[in-house]
C-alpha cells in the first residue's frame, strides 16, 4: 500500500507540475525567438547595415531629382534656356555628332 501511495502523490506532483513546465517552455520558445529570430536581437545589427545601405542610396536619388528638378526648370515654356532647348532638339532628332562642340551665337 506504502507503494501505491508514492505512485500517486508523484503523479500528483507532476500533473501540479504541467501547467509551469508547458508555460516555462513557450516563454523560452518566445525568448529563443526574441533573440535569436529574424527580427530578433542578432538581427539588428545587420538592418543597422541596411539602413545605412539605403540612406546612401536615398542620397544619390536625391541628387538625381535635384538635377533633373533644374533641367525641367530650364525647359520650361514660359522661359526656356535656349542653350537646352537646342541640346534637347539636337540630341532628340539626333543631329549632333558625339564630339560635336555646339557654341551658342547669343
Amino acid at each position: 500500500m506504502a507503494r501505491a501511495t508514492k505512485s500517486s502523490a508523484f503523479r500528483k506532483t507532476m500533473r501540479r507540475a504541467a501547467l509551469p513546465a508547458v508555460g516555462l517552455t513557450i516563454v523560452a520558445i518566445f525568448g529563443v525567438y526574441a533573440v535569436l529570430g529574424p527580427d530578433g536581437i542578432i538581427a539588428y545589427g545587420d538592418y543597422k547595415r541596411q539602413l545605412s545601405k539605403r540612406e546612401k542610396q536615398y542620397a544619390l536619388l536625391d541628387q538625381r531629382r535635384a538635377v533633373l528638378k533644374n533641367r525641367v526648370a530650364l525647359l520650361d515654356p514660359d522661359h526656356a534656356n535656349p542653350d537646352m532647348v537646342d541640346e534637347m532638339v539636337r540630341k532628340e532628332l539626333n543631329v549632333a555628332h558625339p564630339n560635336e562642340v555646339i557654341v551658342p551665337l547669343r
